[in-house]
């Protein structure tokens, strides 16, 4: 039998008749630890005892401590049979050497007894005056970066050992709330004569000089704390509420598919003028955007958000088996072939014809057309360089002069297309983004005529009053 006691968050006060009756007829007594406040008390009760401490010494990490001691805690029932292991505070609170000691007992059928005690947590509430049925969330120090934080219940940090911890828990809460939000450091709770509660700053967490194993962070519901997705939710499902706005509650799927298009290229403008501030807010709208569709799905019953994320979330690890399943090394060109070969299942394509089917016909022409042209490609549909590309651009734009007199305007627009259709075949076969050639150019049009104007208008002439003659000059002058 391996009986676990609990050694409480360190006032003697907070020891257990049973726990203190079972340690003094006790054989075989293993501490976690002899840094807990309540182990001197033990002492003057001439409880013999040994500790794990130099598990901290030699392990390279508070994981490898805890599990050597569970291991070593089954060999030595093992050896003696009977044998007591002691924890501060709650042995089933935040202890991970008793959850891995658990965990290998049922493995080995080996009979253990936890007798509960006074826990931190308990002690934490009784000094902050707390009520956890207004929501309380506990979080092991280290394991915060694997946290979903949440202003909408109060947050206890516990096992801040040191100024190093303490500063990886800032960081982490950075991200989330507001740098100068007031926080409650707690240090020894319970402990009459070391107990130490007082309220700081966030940004000042890691500057306190008395860190040690006893402290631990609170920081309290505060709806203003930060703003998160929840809030955007939130804000959309009222805006489409029925005391909403009115616009919000009349547009639908389709009403808003051109938002959607214009938000996405307010974003790629951003990117070009490096702006943070402006890629922040065009990313924002964009996401607005996803958040307006998912709302409408979520009345007409269809999908809400939810939905949206797992599908997304399903799709990123199926499309990536070489981080999620298999880990293996892939280049770029070996992760992009995996991708199409993944997608290709998932769409169920039967056939290559479907996978250029596939492509939006809402996509700009440019990129369409680039998008079809890529995907043929990797078939061998495709010359081996530009110079035959090039001459059947020449090709069409023949074919463009021998029609574009007559009246057959369905022919003149099939052979304008091919005429498009080819150049676009030329700049990928130079490895040129056509979308970004053409906006390129654009620019330098707009230039370009820029100087034209400016140059008219020194001269006091309108530009409707100029020749086309005239104003060649000037553009010319422009590309000097």
């Amino acid at each position: 039998m391996i009986k676990v006691v609990g050694l409480g968050p360190g006032a003697i006060g907070s020891l257990t008749i049973e726990t203190v009756e079972i340690l003094k007829n006790g054989k075989n007594i293993y501490l976690r630890t002899e840094k807990h406040p309540t182990v001197e008390y033990l002492k003057t009760l001439s409880i013999k005892f040994k500790t794990y401490d130099d598990k901290y010494e030699k392990c390279n990490n508070f994981d490898e401590v805890y599990r050597a001691i569970a291991e070593d805690l089954i060999e030595k029932h093992e050896t003696y049979g009977d044998i007591i292991y002691g924890v501060p505070g709650n042995p089933l609170v935040a202890e991970t050497s008793v959850k891995l000691l658990l965990k290998l007992c049922k493995e080995k059928d080996i009979p253990i007894e936890i007798f509960p005690a006074v826990s931190f947590i308990d002690a934490v509430i009784q000094s902050l005056k707390l009520d956890p049925i207004e929501g309380l969330k506990i979080i092991d120090a280290f394991d915060i970066k694997n946290q979903v934080l949440d202003k909408r219940v109060g947050l206890l940090i516990t096992q801040v050992y040191n100024k190093f911890i303490a500063t990886d828990v800032k960081l982490a809460l950075l991200e989330y709330y507001k740098d100068d939000m007031e926080i409650h450091f707690v240090r020894a709770a319970g402990i009459k004569g070391l107990e130490n509660t007082r309220e700081i700053k966030l940004y000042e967490l890691d500057r306190q000089e008395d860190i040690d194993y006893l402290t631990s962070i609170y920081i309290p519901k505060e709806l203003d704390a930060a703003v998160d997705f929840h809030d955007l939710i939130e804000v959309m499902n009222t805006l489409r509420g029925e005391n909403g706005c009115a616009w919000d509650r009349q547009q639908t799927h389709e009403s808003l598919k051109k938002y959607l298009i214009e938000e996405c290229y307010e974003v790629l403008e951003a990117i070009d003028t490096n702006n943070e501030d402006e890629i922040i807010e065009e990313l924002g709208d964009v996401l607005l955007q996803v958040v307006f569709h998912a709302q409408i799905g979520k009345e007409e019953g269809y999908f809400n958000i939810n939905d949206v994320i797992k599908g997304i979330t399903n799709k990123m690890i199926n499309r990536h088996p070489h981080i999620f399943k298999t880990i293996e090394s892939k280049d770029c060109k070996q992760v992009l072939e995996s991708w199409e070969n993944i997608k290709k299942e998932e769409k169920g394509f039967s056939n290559y014809t479907d996978t250029l089917k596939h492509v939006p016909k809402n996509l700009p022409g440019l990129m369409r057309a680039y998008k079809v042209q890529e995907k043929a490609s990797k078939i061998g549909f495709d010359w081996n360089c530009a110079e035959p590309a090039m001459e059947k651009v020449l090709e069409e734009l023949q074919e463009v002069k021998d029609v574009y007199k007559g009246k057959n305007r369905a022919k003149i627009l099939e052979e304008v297309g091919d005429l498009v259709f080819s150049t676009v075949n030329v700049a990928r076969l130079l490895d040129i983004d056509p979308e970004f050639a053409v906006n390129y150019t654009i620019d330098k049009f707009i230039r370009r005529f820029q100087y034209i104007e400016e140059n008219a208008s020194k001269r006091n002439i309108d530009l409707k009053n100029m020749s086309l003659a005239e104003m060649d000059a000037l553009w010319n002058e422009a590309k000097r």
